[in-house]
């Protein structure tokens, strides 16, 4: 502390309770009067060792940390005031740092007097109102006093507001918060979307006393005396020997992974290969920081869209309560500021603030957004640098600021046309720009189509209803333990065979793209990283520490599933990675360029070209007659063409 100059000492409450219960019964009851003789106490066994201490630094403080009473916000009442306690909750806002006054120097206005003195006299401090004196305590007359400003004493101060965690909100109640004082050296040492745990003393705000005058009801908040940044994720989550005992048996279990997939969302019948990928989600991959500092995504993002009633919002209800942190959100409900960060104008002071939205809440946990095809268009495109640069810059009302969002994004939505047109392409089907569709590790398809496994549905939704217990499955509880442990502990590394295998699917794959010059590309290297990140989940699941040539085996038929059911260029029947990355196949692109020849020869000679004509040449291209018209109306939304006269077209 005297070396670096510090401020402030920490303290473990443990420690002085050990050393005389006595006094650490006193500090918790009177911490306003017991605090202050140890600040002075402090100073003074400093100022013995190093005389030129007190010199640079003028106040130090005592901070207490691990208080044993931790006190939910929601149960703060009266009989805490003026008491020491310890609250846990996430910062939501945070004001710019101010200097509060705490001894102010007073000029007395008197042709008799005109002496400068300090107030309040003695030991006592000013809080965060000035109460100017009525008589001057050198003279004892009264008359009119002026602040004498530069020798004034000045502390750093700053308000933040502390809310609770979404997890320990009960359902159908808002979100409870307190105002806690920083000062000194608290000030910035927490920002908004971090999860925290705050000592310090419940005082009764005095501007409510002042302001109101005769009224009896005051506001109360919070003075903080330390102040700890929770780092780690997954420490939310307790872990008992006990747990780690169970956690560590079922890892032993050679069909583990079929046991946790089928553990998701089990009242749920079938969709084998959604609840794969929501727990490959749940698990995620290892985040990486390369040695030139960029950061490569561990996050799993998922995608989901199909036909309604497919129980799409019930595996999302479910990855929610499961993960070990989660925000869930719905598109209607959600805009841009309120998904990434605000500023927000405070009442009171005029001040800025920031506020945290979801995915900043969501920051090492998972972010569950349902309808997201119902999300307004510049909505939309606050999720893009969440998704792949996992951070959310915000540059509003002067503040400029970045804040992590390392969240996985597990989402759904219905098709464009109410149900899946499966003669349509991807792009065509989901109102979502191709930005947000290429940043998705996998995107799956759910169609209702009649079957043989109806009666199979039937029997076990009735079955469910009737409350038959699902045999065989892991409890919510441990498997949410299992992932956190997992999260926490299991960071696996890819073996020599399993990168061998990755390798050669992806040039496999790249081969056939470049074995003709019209076959489209069907992978690009933002799948490979999704296939590391799949591999990684699925060694993650078994608690392995390496990733083997079976988890690379299994990564590449999930991806070979979603990339046959969803990046398929529908008229060819190949596979094009260009429907989700682009929205249009490589056919698609190839048949506008030509049209796009035409109409700008037929337009030499004419002045425009007629919708006739340009049918006529596209059929002797090999282009049909229906494709023609679609590509035309096409790109007269785009604007790449327009019509100068009823069916007779230009380009732009």
């Amino acid at each position: 502390m005297i070396a670096y100059r510090k401020k402030s000492l920490l303290l473990d409450f443990s420690d002085i309770y050990s050393y005389n219960d006595k006094i650490a019964t006193e500090i918790i009851a009177n911490p306003l009067y017991t605090l202050k003789i140890l600040d002075e106490k402090l100073l003074k066994i400093i100022s013995e060792i190093d005389p030129t201490y007190p010199d640079e630094v003028e106040r130090v403080h005592v901070r207490l940390i691990n208080l044993p009473r931790t006190i939910e916000l929601r149960k703060i009442r009266s009989n805490y005031i003026n008491k020491l306690i310890t609250v846990e909750g996430i910062l939501t806002k945070q004001t710019p740092v101010k200097e509060r006054a705490y001894k102010v120097v007073f000029k007395h206005v008197h042709p008799d007097c005109n002496q400068e003195f300090e107030w309040p006299e003695g030991d006592e401090e000013m809080d965060e109102i000035i109460k100017t004196p009525t008589v001057c305590p050198l003279c004892g007359k009264p008359g009119q006093f002026e602040i004498v400003a530069e020798k004034t004493k000045l502390t750093d101060w700053q308000k933040v507001i502390l809310q609770e965690r979404p997890e320990e909100v009960p359902p159908g109640q808002l979100p409870r918060q307190l105002e806690v004082v920083l000062e000194d050296d608290l000030v910035d040492s927490a920002r908004p979307g971090d999860r925290v745990k705050i000592t310090g003393i419940l005082l009764i705000k005095q501007d409510s006393i002042v302001k109101r005058g005769s009224r009896a009801v005051f506001d109360v908040y919070m003075k903080a005396l330390s102040i700890e940044v929770s780092q780690k994720v997954l420490d939310e989550v307790e872990i008992t020997d006990e747990d780690k005992k169970k956690i560590e048996d079922l890892a032993k279990d050679p069909w583990i992974k079929q046991k946790i997939i089928s553990s998701i969302a089990p009242s749920i019948f079938d969709h084998w290969e959604i609840k794969e990928a929501i727990a490959l989600a749940l698990f995620g991959g290892v985040p990486r920081v390369m040695p030139d500092g960029t950061r490569i995504r561990g996050d799993i993002h998922v995608l989901i869209i199909g036909d309604p009633g497919t129980a799409k919002s019930q595996i999302l209800q479910f990855a929610a309560r499961v993960a070990p942190r989660s925000v869930y959100t719905t598109g209607k409900g959600a805009t841009a500021a309120g998904l990434t960060a605000a500023v927000v104008r405070e009442k009171n002071s005029g001040d800025y603030y920031l506020e945290a939205g979801a995915l900043v809440l969501a920051d090492g946990g998972i972010a569950v957004i349902d309808e997201i095809d119902k999300m307004r268009e510049e909505d939309r495109v606050a999720i893009h640098e969440a998704m792949e640069q996992q951070t959310v810059s915000i540059a509003k009302a002067g503040i400029v600021a970045k804040l992590n969002a390392r969240a996985t994004i597990i989402a759904a939505g219905n098709p464009k046309f109410g149900r899946y047109i499966a003669e349509r392409g991807i792009s065509e089907n989901i109102d979502l720009p191709p930005t947000i569709l290429s940043r998705f590790d996998l995107i799956f398809i759910l169609v209702d189509k009649p079957s043989d496994e109806d009666q199979r549905l039937a029997t076990h939704i009735l079955d469910m209803h009737g409350g038959k217990p699902v045999k065989d499955i892991i409890p919510v509880d441990l498997l949410k333990k299992y992932i956190a442990y997992a999260r926490k502990y299991v960071n696996p590394e890819l073996t020599e065979e399993a990168k061998q295998l990755l390798a050669d699917f992806y040039v496999e794959m790249r081969k056939k793209s470049s074995e003709s010059p019209d076959s489209p590309i069907l992978i690009t290297p933002r799948q490979l990283e999704a296939l590391i990140r799949l591999s990684e989940a699925y060694a993650r699941m078994a608690l392995r520490k390496t990733v083997t040539k079976e988890d690379a085996e299994n990564a590449i038929n999930i991806m070979r599933i979603f990339l046959e059911k969803v990046g398929i260029d529908v008229e060819s029947g190949a596979m094009d990675i260009d429907t989700i990355m682009t929205g249009k196949p490589k056919s698609a692109r190839e048949k506008m360029v030509k049209i796009m020849e035409i109409i700008d020869t037929l337009s030499g000679s004419e002045g425009c070209a007629k919708l006739r004509e340009i049918v006529k040449e596209a059929e002797r291209e090999g282009i049909e007659r229906q494709s023609t018209e679609k590509l035309i109306s096409d790109m007269k939304k785009s604007g790449l063409i327009y019509e100068t006269k009823p069916e007779c077209y230009k380009k732009v």
